[in-house]
């Protein structure tokens, strides 16, 4: 058994005839056909069903098949690791927008600069429905935020959905309740004289921890807004507290002299699955952690 008779099984099993395979691994079909018999020797069964020019997979093809799929992705990965590939395809990115708006920009221009051929397709959204992307597949990897310790055991559907992929820190953000101008400082959410918190969508994660901390002292209810500007411009109105990180609001016009109350830090994380990293993932996964240090507030410096 070796790689190109793995090649030529997994094409005849795809196209389930032996003339199909012949050209897509760009062989004679006599060849395939002995191919297939030399494997099916050395395996001591029978792979596939024969009706006339069509190629079934028997009960004991269908077995070898996952292997044999195994073994493919395998060698991919051994040939990767003594000899990298340049990075090339599609990588499917998600991210909070404030990740994306305050600590993504410098290490998208350097990905690009350095891996043109790879198509970057950004996504945002929450967290806990870019989790569920990356958990199926509609996205390689995505930056979310995690819930503090306390939070994760009172949601334990999510931080076990998080627990079925790899993830790993790469920002800590500062979470802030931004408080209208001449609002007076606060020391619990009781002191709040707003009629309303304005805050994402509900799978926010930095909604969720000041929709926590709210209820303990307040019953104050939440305003969805669609965008930290939108967020900032309900605050200016002065009836709403506003939830968002320092590092998005230092790169807003905003007064310096505003009142804010800190939340305390949140991790962002880096998620992907087990077992699935392409090689536009591990450039990513190199950019980012290269860059992670910078972003626009420093470039703004």
């Amino acid at each position: 058994m070796d790689l190109s008779s793995i090649d030529i099984f997994l094409a005849v099993a795809s196209d389930r005839s032996v003339t199909k395979a012949a050209k897509a691994v760009g062989r004679v079909p006599s060849n395939v056909t002995t191919r297939i018999q030399q494997l099916e020797e050395d395996l001591g069964v029978s792979l596939f069903s024969r009706d006339g020019k069509k190629m079934t997979l028997t009960r004991e093809g269908e077995t070898f098949l996952s292997y044999a799929n195994r073994l493919k992705a395998l060698a991919l990965e051994a040939r990767q690791a003594v000899r990298p590939l340049a990075p090339s395809g599609t990588l499917r990115v998600g991210t909070m927008e404030s990740t994306a708006a305050s600590r993504l920009p410098a290490a998208l221009t350097q990905f690009n600069q350095m891996w043109p051929d790879v198509s970057l397709h950004l996504t945002m959204g929450a967290s806990r429905d870019l989790t569920r992307d990356v958990l199926s597949d509609v996205l390689d990897c995505a930056l979310i935020a995690r819930l503090p310790k306390a939070m994760r055991e009172e949601d334990s559907g999510f931080d076990a959905e998080l627990k079925a992929l790899e993830m790993e820190p790469v920002f800590v953000e500062d979470l802030l309740i931004v408080l209208p101008s001449g609002h007076p400082a606060i020391k619990s959410a009781a002191d709040l004289r707003v009629g309303a918190l304005a805050a994402l969508e509900p799978g926010c994660t930095y909604r969720r921890i000041a929709e926590n901390w709210a209820r303990k002292s307040s019953a104050l209810p939440t305003s969805e807004l669609g965008s930290y500007h939108a967020i900032l411009a309900s605050v200016a109105t002065g009836n709403t507290a506003g939830v968002m990180p320092r590092s998005v609001l230092d790169l807003m016009h905003w007064p310096t002299s505003a009142q804010t109350y800190q939340l305390g830090p949140v991790e962002t994380l880096l998620v992907y699955r087990r077992n699935d990293r392409p090689s536009a993932f591990n450039a990513f996964h190199e950019v980012l952690s290269a860059t992670k240090g910078r972003d626009i507030r420093l470039a703004a410096n």
